[in-house]
């Protein structure tokens, strides 16, 4: 009788040894590998467009990070010094004024959108009403200088010399009938100076985030026909880059062109 208690606790400790192998889990497939791509951008609007394309750049295994500067400079240096993959700040006439005077091996991979520059004044409600020797403030860096002078030539404020383009300065107006004094500043603080000036030409970007309205506010706004489109900025060579290239895609989706149209009624236009 001992012995065949013995076989039986025998077959039943077999049992559940076999019964424990059979039902060992199956080892967890390995979690997919998320890639992260920071981007720096200037606040509105480049980081709030980057903002609607992070789910879609999420679904795709990437982790978009944005990083904001609030200047013209640094983002620029941070992507040419592998601090950032790539930026979204700035139009093509600056980036390749930029580039040249750096030697920087910058390119782009996509236009985005357009930003109207347009002429802001809390001291007068027309152009006609700017007076004689009038303060007028308009960015200090070359190509937005350049490109401030000829929105004063096409309100009708001044005449630049024939061919100059987005290279004109100051010392290239040829006619200022009113005698308007010009200030050159940093393109952020232009916004703050308005108690202080007649008028200033500002960038839509820094206008936005001052709680101007451009298509409001605007007593002359850029034509839309404007050249300088907004692009996403990046090192030569990572153009074909995968993360890079599903950026690309995304910020010249229909979700954000409806964003854009959306989102800023006018005051910033989709590029593609």
């Amino acid at each position: 009788m001992k012995k065949l208690f013995l076989v039986l606790i025998g077959i039943l400790s077999l049992g559940l040894l076999v019964s424990g192998c059979g039902q060992k889990e199956a080892p967890a497939a390995p979690a997919a590998k998320t890639t992260v791509l920071k981007v720096g951008a200037t606040p509105v609007p480049h980081s709030e467009i980057l903002n609607v394309v992070k789910p879609i750049l999420a679904k795709e295994g990437i982790d978009l990070q944005i990083v904001e500067f609030t200047d013209y400079v640094k983002p620029n240096i941070a992507v040419a010094e592998k601090e950032l993959d790539a930026n979204f700040f700035q139009h093509i006439p600056y980036l390749n004024k930029f580039s040249t005077e750096r030697n920087l091996a910058l390119t782009y991979t996509a236009a985005v959108h357009i930003e109207p520059m347009g002429i802001y004044s809390k001291k007068i409600k027309n152009l006609n009403e700017l007076a004689t020797g009038a303060k007028v403030a308009i960015p200090n860096d070359p190509t937005n200088g350049g490109r401030a002078l000829a929105i004063l030539e096409k309100a009708g404020l001044i005449k630049l010399k024939d061919g100059v383009g987005v290279s004109a300065t100051v010392s290239d107006i040829v006619t200022n009938s009113k005698n308007i004094q010009i200030s050159e500043l940093e393109a952020p603080q232009l916004p703050r100076v308005l108690e202080d000036v007649t008028i200033a030409v500002i960038n839509t970007n820094y206008a936005l985030e001052a709680k101007l309205v451009p298509t409001k506010d605007a007593l002359f706004l850029e034509p839309k026909d404007s050249p300088y489109a907004n692009i996403l900025t990046v090192r030569k060579g990572d153009e074909n880059r995968p993360e890079i290239q599903k950026l690309t895609k995304a910020l010249t989706s229909d979700e954000v062109k409806k964003f854009i149209n959306e989102k800023y009624q006018g005051a910033v236009i989709p590029a593609f």
